[in-house]
């Protein structure tokens, strides 16, 4: 599901082949367009809302005009059901992924612009997501709880991050991400239905913020304690938190 910008309206995804156009206010059908062969697997609405992207088990992702309710244009390169669409900020790049790739698209053009390729390790994916500044994209494994943040420009991977890995090392699925809405994206969130956690990953260290917290503690619990210009109640902050609890 996904709502426009305005929050006036929703839009639904089936496993019947289509998809429903909501009024939120009034919780009514506005329409329901049809033209996939396949499951409904994801919809985004662009920023403006004009434009509504689907992504298919037929492995083709459809582009709508939501005041017309008509098909723009069919993009086709997946070679395996599409799992996940997203509109980059600018709403001029379609990000799209399937089991083993993802792909980025100029909407202006319908052609393909980037390639991002598998790496070891990083395969089964099912969401993406763009920063808010629109200068990195993520992409989540349903296969063994990757994440992948990617450099839009250059097409390069960043970094992988691997915090929804058990104490043994089992792999566990991630289900969905999302970046904080401040204007670069400053916190991502994870989620795993199969480790049953969620982890605010910070930008600036991809670290997840438990693990900074306690990084912090342990630096600046001995300065808290024993430094006369704090307050006795601000010499506790980190009591409970980090290695040297």
């Amino acid at each position: 599901v996904s709502f426009s910008r305005d929050g006036k309206t929703l839009a639904s995804g089936s496993n019947d082949k289509t998809i429903k156009l909501w009024d939120v206010e009034t919780k009514k059908e506005i329409t329901t367009l049809y033209g996939h062969e396949g499951w409904i697997n994801s919809v985004s609405f662009s920023r403006d809302g004009k434009t509504l992207a689907s992504g298919s088990n037929d492995k083709t992702i459809k582009l709508w005009d939501v005041e017309t309710k008509k098909e723009i244009t069919t993009l086709y390169g997946h070679d395996e059901q599409v799992k996940s669409v997203s509109f980059s900020p600018d709403g001029k790049t379609l990000a799209s992924s399937s089991s083993h790739g993802i792909k980025l698209w100029d909407l202006e053009t319908g052609k393909k612009i980037n390639l991002l390729e598998e790496y070891y390790g990083h395969s089964w994916i099912g969401s993406v997501s763009f920063s808010p500044d629109g200068k990195i994209l993520a992409s989540d494994s349903s296969w063994n709880s990757i994440i992948k943040l990617w450099d839009i420009e250059t097409g390069e991977g960043i970094t992988a991050l691997s915090g929804h890995r058990t104490p043994s090392y089992i792999n566990r699925a991630v289900n969905s991400m999302s970046f904080s809405p401040d204007s670069k994206g400053k916190i991502l969130a994870s989620g795993s239905s199969w480790h049953n956690s969620i982890i605010l990953w910070h930008r600036s260290t991809y670290q997840d913020l438990d693990s900074l917290m306690e990084d912090g503690c342990d630096r600046i619990r001995n300065y808290l304690k024993h430094n006369p210009n704090v307050k006795e109640e601000d010499k506790r902050l980190c009591d409970g938190i980090g290695k040297n609890k």
